[in-house]
């Protein structure tokens, strides 16, 4: 399942993230990516020994763990490996999929890949992120503040940013529900069994549903 989800941030958050970013030391790229990403990444992240790192990554995460949508659709365990990154022309990241397990002294699972949009789509040309699918390529330039999640299993590239800056960042969450095929069925289910109660309140049907919901993620959390 692949879900946007708009201003995630709020005003003041974004003006925050990009306001510390702008003073930022950007370093390499691929000082973080597997040794076959290597070979086509061509970006900069904010230095991971920087002060404000830290502070960056809780705001981030606080905005996503506040975020209702986030939690019903994700089940997130582990939010990780946080990424501030930026774009300037002619920077790209080719095609790829994601290492399946992250980390340095704990390890952690990337069951989802989600990319943060921090620049505003009109601020600069190219930059899309594409996720390949068998059926055809997804293509995404995001409102600044506003996000995607999308299942870790994808190949997924970023095109070439042709004038301006791209700002994003991007992380990977370890959810309770590994399987992605498993998550949008106790997405639906949960969707439908809330929507029931909004119309009704807690009915025969609405007990029916919580009862499924409650019984498929005894047996499928991790």
């Amino acid at each position: 399942m692949i879900l946007t989800i708009d201003n995630i941030l709020t005003a003041e958050e974004l003006k925050q993230l990009t306001d510390t970013l702008s003073q930022g030391n950007f370093v390499d790229g691929q000082t973080t990516a597997g040794w076959h990403a290597k070979l086509v990444k061509q970006n900069r992240q904010l230095d991971s020994t920087s002060p404000d790192i830290k502070p960056l990554e809780a705001l981030v995460i606080n905005a996503l763990q506040r975020n209702l949508l986030f939690k019903l659709a994700i089940n997130p365990k582990h939010i990780h490996s946080l990424r501030f990154s930026r774009y300037e022309a002619n920077m790209h990241y080719g095609s790829h999929t994601d290492n399946a397990v992250m980390g340095g002294k704990q390890f952690f699972r990337s069951d989802v890949s989600f990319t943060l949009f921090l620049s505003s789509p009109e601020s600069y040309e190219g930059g899309e992120l594409i996720i390949e699918k068998p059926e055809g390529d997804l293509s995404y330039k995001l409102n600044a503040g506003s996000i995607i999640f999308y299942p870790s299993t994808f190949l997924h590239r970023v095109e070439t940013v042709k004038t301006g800056t791209r700002l994003v960042v991007v992380g990977w969450i370890q959810s309770l529900i590994r399987d992605t095929a498993k998550r949008e069925i106790l997405f639906d289910i949960d969707t439908v069994r809330r929507s029931i109660f909004a119309k009704e309140g807690k009915s025969v049907e609405f007990d029916l549903l919580a009862k499924t919901h409650a019984n498929l993620l005894r047996q499928w959390v991790e």
